[in-house]
């Protein structure tokens, strides 16, 4: 598990972000550091108010750079001036705050501890499908606190959703650290994420649902059917988070990945004939001790050729225990010259996805507040969607509008009640 050390600048939204940052972290089995020396990766939540309060985030970005290994940088400041970081020589991640437990991790699956429960947070049902995995990467240290996989039946999960659905929830997130493969464990070796999703749709209510991460290998198996069931049902957002980490098939078997690269395309090929409209959502891990010029090019190919909306680009940092610490690393230098290109290709793949959406109509469902009088809405294909004003316009969680996308942010878009 990594150890984290966080910081907050700003205001009370800004301490908001980061509670639900640190909640999403320890929910993956990690935990706080005493301080920034300590800890594997530190992370700082920006404001950026006025002049002095933009140089103050600077500087401490250095200081923190310099006590801890890896550095993330969110919040304000990084999304309205991002670019000021690199330009000041700070080897950060620059990301937004929902990207940060990703960033976190070092590739390593997001999961739930084994005694999770699934909570309504807000009217965001989070249900955990399945404890554990089926995979043994060689740099992932989460399955030491999660163990095998252990698979409830489709009949009680769907009774946890029922209970969430009555309870309030208008969005359930399906969570666990790999749901692709939620039932090899019961069913010699094959998914049952297809049946289950299916049998949730028919619960009554106006709700939507949200798949959390699903590695290729899982997917790949029953790729048809479940982009069958995504096509028929409208309470799916057409969301897929399926991490590559690599566009090298010598890399992903040095990290112990059970797939190769054609598998992954074979997956986003099923969906792309199976939906018009949906959203992909890959990680990439950049300078694995193993990486050649070579790979981190097959890797920047990849990106540019599928092209997802969602892309979490993260530099590998050792986790002690793990086989790849044991590994001869590459250079600081080289991780930040490969982190740098690929994330800027992220931002200029995602950017000019979210252009392109200016001018659309999206109806959109409600499901957080924002900062200042704004909420956080999720469309179909789970693109997020700020609605400014939301008070003016009568809007809560919860509530299901219609809106114009009016402009355009990097990691999102702004859209208008119509």
């Amino acid at each position: 598990m990594a150890r984290y050390h966080i910081e907050t600048y700003g205001c009370t939204a800004n301490r908001g972000e980061s509670r639900s940052i640190e909640r999403r972290l320890r929910d993956g089995g990690h935990h706080p550091a005493d301080g920034p020396a300590d800890a594997d990766v530190a992370i700082l939540n920006t404001c950026t108010v006025v002049e002095k309060t933009e140089r103050n985030m600077l500087r401490r970005a250095e200081e923190l750079e310099a006590e801890t290994g890896d550095l993330v940088v969110t919040g304000c400041m990084a999304l309205a001036q991002g670019e000021e970081f690199a330009e000041a020589g700070v080897d950060a991640q620059v990301v937004h705050w929902d990207e940060v437990p990703e960033a976190a991790m070092n590739g390593e699956c997001p999961t739930t501890t084994p005694d999770a429960e699934p909570i309504l947070d807000g009217v965001i049902g989070i249900l955990p499908i399945a404890r554990g995995c089926m995979s043994d990467c060689s740099y992932c240290i989460t399955k030491r606190a999660t163990g095998r996989l252990d698979s409830p039946s489709v009949e009680e999960n769907v009774e946890k959703a029922r209970a969430l659905v009555h309870a309030g929830a208008t969005e359930l997130r399906i969570t666990g650290q790999d749901t692709g493969v939620y039932g090899w464990d019961r069913n010699q070796g094959e998914s049952l994420l297809p049946e289950l999703l299916d049998r949730i749709c028919d619960i009554e209510g106006d709700f939507r649902v949200r798949v959390g991460m699903a590695n290729p290998k899982g997917v790949h198996g029953v790729r048809e059917e479940l982009a069958d069931v995504f096509a028929d049902n409208e309470k799916l957002y057409n969301f897929l988070h399926a991490p590559v980490q690599s566009g090298s098939d010598d890399v992903l078997a040095d990290m112990r990945r059970q797939h190769r690269v054609e598998e992954f395309l074979e997956v986003v090929d099923t969906f792309d004939d199976r939906l018009d409209r949906w959203t992909l959502s890959t990680d990439f891990i950049v300078g694995f001790p193993t990486e050649t010029e070579t790979d981190h090019e097959r890797s920047m190919e990849l990106l540019a050729r599928i092209r997802p909306e969602k892309i979490n680009v993260t530099r590998f940092s050792k986790r002690p225990g793990t086989d790849a610490a044991e590994m001869k690393g590459l250079g600081g230098t080289i991780k930040k010259e490969r982190s740098k290109a690929m994330s800027e290709l992220k931002r200029e793949v995602v950017g000019e996805i979210h252009a392109s959406m200016v001018g659309e109509r999206h109806e959109v469902l409600a499901v957080r507040p924002g900062t200042g009088d704004s909420v956080k809405c999720r469309d179909g294909a789970y693109r997020q969607v700020i609605v400014r004003n939301a008070d003016e316009y009568g809007i809560e969680p919860g509530d299901r509008v219609e809106v114009e996308i009016t402009a355009h942010e990097t990691m999102y878009v702004f859209g208008r009640p119509t």
